[in-house]
């Protein structure tokens, strides 16, 4: 039986999802990619290195985790490869928030925030701004969910 999030947090976050059970829980990828790849495209090493969002290129892509990641340039890309689990976003790029609930939504690669040395996509700016009111309980819930999803998938 599927768990539906309160109304309140739905409406706070803009989505329709629902907690999911096993079999919801191991339908998700492991990373959130669309067409341009995991994270909509984006160079998840520049967070770290230029604090800003900055778009890959084709011709700097690596496969890992089940998703091609694209880069800036190769010196970014060969960072990644030597140690992805540093680079990637935390939740497979998908809303740190949302998961802090229980919930999977697509994480938005303009709304982020590097807290102790991760990478954190949330759903969008103003959901980044309610997740930034208080990131250890949230980070703390969404590690809990993580893992409870991961086991399933």
């Amino acid at each position: 039986m599927q768990r539906v999030i309160s109304i309140g947090i739905l409406m706070l976050i803009g989505l329709t999802a629902q907690l999911p059970t096993a079999g919801a829980a191991s339908s998700q990828p492991a990373v959130f990619s669309t067409s341009d790849g995991a994270i909509r495209g984006y160079d998840t090493v520049a967070y770290f290195t230029d604090s800003r969002t900055v778009r890959g290129q084709k011709e700097f892509k690596h496969s890992w985790d089940g998703a091609d990641w694209y880069f800036s340039n190769r010196e970014n890309l060969d960072q990644f490869k030597s140690d992805p689990e540093t680079y990637a976003p935390q939740y497979g790029g998908y809303c740190a928030f949302a998961m802090s609930k229980g919930s999977y939504a697509p994480g938005d690669p303009e709304a982020w925030t590097i807290h102790d040395g991760k990478l954190y996509l949330n759903y969008s700016k103003s959901v980044r701004r309610t997740w930034s009111k208080s990131i250890p309980k949230y980070v703390k819930q969404a590690d809990r969910n993580w893992k409870r999803f991961r086991k399933v998938a």
